[in-house]
């Protein structure tokens, strides 16, 4: 009997050994595969959180359309994060030139603690990549702008991103939703920042056949 239970302890660790040895590596600086450039509908956002909404964001003279979640170093199956504790400082103009495009300073700084640690680069060359990353995707027209609420598909939306983004293929973009609000677009991207597979992201794609984007907010100071 023990000799059975101790030989079936030493293949569960074998069996376990390439999940353990994956996990080891996960949390170095500049070791990953690819990364995850991660689009939110700032409108979703705004309206699911309400009262606790940033107000950078979502009370600001202007209203915010697709904003930059992250860039999220990935591995081929899962992803590092939190790589350096305590984060170095971000310097405050890098901070600040990041908040037309990464609306809030709490997200700036909750996106390098997370994942730019685990990108290799410092604070500057991170968040300048990201916008790089941000510049290669370009926004379809049809939503760049919202005035009402709007029904779409998963479906419709990555079409809409692909054909605005010649080389963009279906495994290598998906649709986040929270079940009823379209929340985002995830594109792959390699490490020179093409366009890229990446079968583990597209699984977790959106399954809803239909989902609501909420329109842009009204500001007088809109144009």
């Amino acid at each position: 009997m023990r000799l059975a239970r101790a030989a079936g302890l030493a293949l569960a660790a074998l069996l376990l050994w390439p999940a353990l040895a994956f996990a080891q590596q996960k949390g170095e600086p500049g070791r990953f595969d690819h990364y995850v450039l991660a689009l939110s509908w700032s409108p979703s956002y705004c309206e699911a959180m309400g009262e606790r909404a940033e107000p950078a964001q979502c009370a600001a003279p202007r209203p915010f359309a697709f904003v930059v979640h992250g860039l999220w170093p990935q591995y081929t199956r899962g992803w590092p994060e939190n790589c350096v504790n305590p984060a170095p400082f971000v310097p405050e103009p890098v901070l600040r030139a990041m908040l037309d495009i990464m609306p809030s300073r709490r997200l700036v700084l909750h996106q390098w603690r997370k994942h730019g640690t685990c990108d290799g680069a410092d604070s500057a060359a991170y968040f300048a990549e990201v916008r790089r990353a941000y510049e290669r995707v370009t926004i379809p027209e049809a939503f760049r702008r919202l005035d009402d609420y709007r029904m779409v598909s998963p479906g419709e939306v990555e079409d809409a991103f692909r054909a605005a983004n010649p080389g963009l293929t279906p495994d290598m973009i998906a649709i986040a939703c929270d079940g009823r609000r379209l929340t985002e677009v995830r594109i792959c991207m390699d490490r020179t920042l093409g366009f890229t597979p990446c079968e583990e992201v597209d699984r977790r794609a959106c399954r809803a056949s239909r989902v609501v984007m909420p329109p842009l907010r009204e500001s007088t100071g809109a144009k």
